[in-house]
């Protein structure tokens, strides 16, 4: 465990060292404000979930105003997101959860560690472990690791977890991980995975993590990387 941490620590400086530091929110934003916007950013590029989270504060004055909403009318509104039908489901099922609740707010969360926050996001339907996470790391600063795609890809190909789903990557790499790194770790994986270590053709003969990368299959035919691509929704998420 100590040598997959030691590990862990050195991928994110060699990270830090290739990409900077990222930056995020100076003032963390409300955790219903990130889990709606993290609804909105599945499987989608980070540009067109942050237009439909624009749409959806410039729509309504407040939350609440989802309670009296018709779900065809949100999904009108975040269509440029992607999988409008599916999203909007998910928002307005937690909206009416909440709301049945009689609060519609899940500040409730702050007070929950980490495994019961996660569990009761979760129960929520259309919210994964993924989306609960990046509540967690980004509008409660913990040192939790979320894991999407380019996350689970990278984190196998580097050999830190060996593991098929996203999921199991993220309680497997979250288990015991180093201090006050995740929200480093994380972003700079994602640049990695966008620009670098594509799903195909990965440009490994200018990944900084060349020489400590334990993918077996490496590809030296691009010598130059991806697009910069290092906008990203969850750290410019605001009320």
């Amino acid at each position: 465990m100590k040598s997959k941490r030691k590990f862990i620590i050195k991928c994110n400086s060699l990270l830090i060292k290739h990409f900077g530091i990222p930056p995020r929110n100076k003032k963390l934003p409300n955790p219903l404000d990130m889990l709606i916007a993290t609804i909105l950013s599945q499987n989608t590029n980070d540009n067109n979930s942050y237009k439909a989270y624009q749409n959806l504060k410039s729509h309504y004055k407040s939350w609440n105003e989802l309670a009296n909403e018709k779900r065809v009318t949100i999904e009108k509104v975040i269509r440029v997101a992607g999988l409008a039908k599916q999203k909007s489901a998910a928002i307005k099922n937690l909206i009416d959860s909440l709301n049945r609740s009689g609060n519609i707010s899940i500040d409730f969360v702050k007070q929950l560690d980490d495994h019961s926050a996660i569990e009761q996001l979760t129960s929520y339907k259309g919210i994964g472990v993924k989306t609960a996470s990046c509540v967690l790391l980004f509008s409660l600063d913990r040192n939790i690791c979320p894991v999407d795609t380019h996350v689970h890809r990278t984190t196998n190909r580097i050999g830190i977890v060996s593991e098929k789903t996203p999921d199991k990557t993220f309680f497997v790499l979250n288990h015991n991980f180093p201090d006050k790194i995740a929200h480093s770790f994380h972003t700079n994986l994602i640049r990695l995975g966008r620009e670098i270590c594509t799903p195909t053709k990965p440009r490994c003969g200018i990944c900084p993590l060349l020489k400590i990368c334990n993918y077996p299959d490496k590809n030296f035919d691009h010598k130059k990387a991806g697009s910069k691509r290092d906008f990203m929704l969850l750290d410019n998420v605001s009320k």
